[in-house]
């Protein structure tokens, strides 16, 4: 959370968001578009299996295309695999 805390400081220059966010983003004000995609990257992230098409059919509900969504689920993985190949490695953050 700390090297994407700072990549997300920068983008929405709230400091106290990007704490909460990072503590816990469902205390955090969202947009319910917002919420919804974070939702859903948690989902895909500890419960792969579980995501079914309802779960796709609310980010279409909420006006999210199939690119989007595309979008979503990679950016997600992405993260995952990088996350896990860091920890596998023992790469520390830099200063």
């Amino acid at each position: 959370m700390e090297h994407h805390g700072a990549a997300l400081q920068k983008l929405v220059d709230d400091s106290q968001l990007v704490e909460k966010i990072k503590k816990d983003y469902r205390v955090a004000e969202l947009s319910e578009k917002t919420r919804e995609v974070l939702d859903f990257s948690c989902k895909l992230t500890h419960q792969p299996a579980e995501v079914k098409d309802g779960d796709i059919a609310r980010l279409k509900e909420l006006g999210f295309s199939d690119r989007e969504i595309l979008d979503i689920c990679q950016v997600t993985a992405y993260f995952n695999f990088v996350n896990r190949m860091a920890d596998a490695l023992g790469i520390e953050l830099e200063e």
